[in-house]
């Protein structure tokens, strides 16, 4: 899959601070209400900075993911300020909180960071749809930082094996020689190794140890799982909380979101793919790595697989996309046009090109594309 269009990614260091909230934080409120009297409207701004937005009266309510609540603040704001007779709130909750919520009927779609799950989940969304399936659409991508603490190493190498190791409690020290093989000429210190992860279930969690159970099948042998299920380390809450661990304490290593990292000036290493290369993460690296992922979902569900054995040197491979769960068929008729003309400007060019900014990356061109007919087709 090529890329049509570079856009703005280098704009996800520089903004990322910008990134307030992500997958680990916990105090989600709603985001962008907005309300007031007014005809519905199905014409498009003049404004060339939301000339996609087409407006539709009425009123959403979502939840789930924090990974993409900042995404969604800025979707809000600028769907409202265009559209004065809508009504729009997303709550956060993070991605378990988000599903179950949809399920029960509480929503009208939830963020995710991992698709349903197929069985009981799925088939538990599938009837609160009634006429058609749940479905996965992709949305909101973003990289995976591997943090670290230790004094006087700025740049560090860590193969996918010895990351499992690592977090699996089988390497405890800094100056390790798996480790050091990784960083030939780096001074390594003595010190003891204390790893972070996350006490709650977590999207984050979910797509770094798939990352592991992926790339490092001999030495990760625990899946891929929302819910942290190795031994050792320490629990911590949200990503927010494993980040403040690993930059309170020496020798400390977690996975956060990218801009947590960058608030914190925590560094982040360089990680290893499937065939042994290093892979620094960049902007570029990342939509590389995205750009590879096939579409694995049938009908009009976009579940993705990545290609985490893929041998090329310019794709990060430790990343997580959130995804929007809603009713392919079957969704209020009242809501229904909100919901296809809010979501439609998301997925548009205009809408992803607020990403980089705010620590994401923009959703390659052919699943732009994809997604926008997924959300065409609603019913």
């Amino acid at each position: 899959m090529k890329l049509q269009r570079h856009r703005a990614v280098l704009g996800l260091l520089a903004g990322s601070a910008l990134l307030l909230s992500a997958c680990g934080s916990d105090t989600g409120g709603g985001s962008g209400t907005g309300g007031g009297s007014g005809t519905s409207s199905t014409n498009p701004t003049n404004s060339a900075g939301a000339a996609a937005i087409m407006c539709s009266s009425g009123s959403l309510t979502a939840a789930g993911s924090t990974a993409q609540q900042n995404a969604m603040a800025q979707w809000i704001k600028d769907y409202l300020n265009k559209c004065s007779s809508a009504n729009i709130n997303y709550g956060g909750g993070g991605s378990g909180q988000g599903v179950q919520q949809f399920t029960d009927g509480k929503i009208d779609f939830a963020g995710s960071d991992f698709p349903l799950a197929q069985g009981s989940e799925q088939q538990a969304a599938d009837a609160r749809c009634g006429s058609g399936p749940a479905i996965n659409i992709p949305m909101v991508p973003g990289p995976i930082a591997v943090g670290y603490n230790v004094p006087g190493v700025k740049t560090l190498n860590l193969s996918a094996a010895n990351l499992a190791k690592i977090f699996s409690g089988k390497i405890t020290n800094w100056d390790d020689q798996a480790i050091a093989q990784d960083n030939p000429g780096t001074q390594l210190p003595s010190l003891g190794i204390q790893s972070f992860h996350r006490s709650d279930g977590s999207g984050t969690t979910y797509n770094f140890t798939n990352y592991l159970a992926n790339d490092a099948q001999a030495a990760w042998t625990f899946g891929a799982n929302k819910n942290w299920t190795a031994p050792g380390g320490q629990g911590a809450k949200g990503s927010q909380g494993v980040a403040q661990g690993v930059k309170s304490t020496t020798g400390g290593i977690g996975y956060f979101e990218l801009s947590f990292a960058t608030q914190s000036q925590i560094s982040y290493a360089v990680v290893g793919n499937a065939d042994g290369k290093f892979i620094p993460l960049t902007p570029e690296n990342v939509v590389d790595f995205l750009s590879k992922a096939k579409v694995v979902g049938t009908g009009s569900d976009l579940r993705l697989q990545f290609d985490y054995a893929t041998t090329d040197s310019t794709a990060y491979p430790n990343l997580l996309v959130t995804y929007e769960i809603v009713c392919s068929k079957g969704n209020a008729a009242a809501k229904l046009p909100l919901l296809k003309n809010f979501l439609g400007y998301a997925a548009s060019p205009t809408g992803q090109r607020e990403l980089p900014g705010q620590g994401y990356v923009s959703l390659p061109d052919n699943l732009e594309q994809q997604v926008r007919q997924t959300i065409g087709s609603l019913g």
